[in-house]
């Protein structure tokens, strides 16, 4: 009797398999365009890394290819929490740190010697960091193609211009951003 228990427990061990309701991770690594500044005149490009299965960090670098726009550049980087059924998917909320560039007019006041000060317009570049929060949506195909919905607000922390009149205390982020995930 102790030989078949034995056996029938080799077998059993030997030719059953464990059931892992955790849903795996299609690709670590994302590459994607934001479609409507691609409309707009500038091209964001971005970079995420999945760490597991509720948060990321990646990079986006954004520069205009026209002359509307009075950004120079943008290099962004960010923390994100996932609150989706799958790994790195649905609602998530962000933290971001961006480096920014733009050209702004400010009003330069002059003390002229009577009664009177001047004032005038001087064109600037201005680089800043500005510090963020996020809010947004992802969704993956099977094949690993993802579509995300997204906006934040950042304050530019290092701006000597505001008492001057800088038009960018604020920035924001966001799109309507298309890439894949391998």
């Amino acid at each position: 009797m102790k030989n078949f228990l034995l056996i029938a427990v080799f077998f059993v061990s030997t030719f059953g398999f464990g059931q892992d309701k955790s849903n795996p991770i299609i690709g670590k690594d994302e590459l994607k365009i934001n479609a409507i500044f691609l409309l707009a005149g500038s091209l964001e490009v971005g970079y995420e890394r999945v760490l597991n299965e509720e948060s990321a960090i990646g990079a986006s670098l954004l520069f205009p290819f026209s002359n509307d726009s009075n950004v120079n550049f943008m290099l962004t980087t960010y923390y994100r929490y996932y609150f989706g059924a799958k790994p790195c998917t649905g609602f998530f909320m962000e933290g971001f740190g961006a480096l920014n560039s733009v050209q702004d007019e400010i009003y330069v006041y002059a003390f002229n010697p009577g009664p009177n000060y001047e004032y005038y317009n001087k064109q600037l570049n201005i680089t800043d960091f500005a510090l963020g929060i996020g809010l947004g949506g992802k969704w993956i195909s099977k094949k690993g193609v993802t579509f995300e919905l997204s906006g934040g607000l950042g304050r530019n922390l290092f701006s000597e211009y505001n008492k001057d009149g800088r038009n960018f205390e604020f920035i924001g982020r966001g799109g309507i951003s298309v890439g894949y995930r391998f």
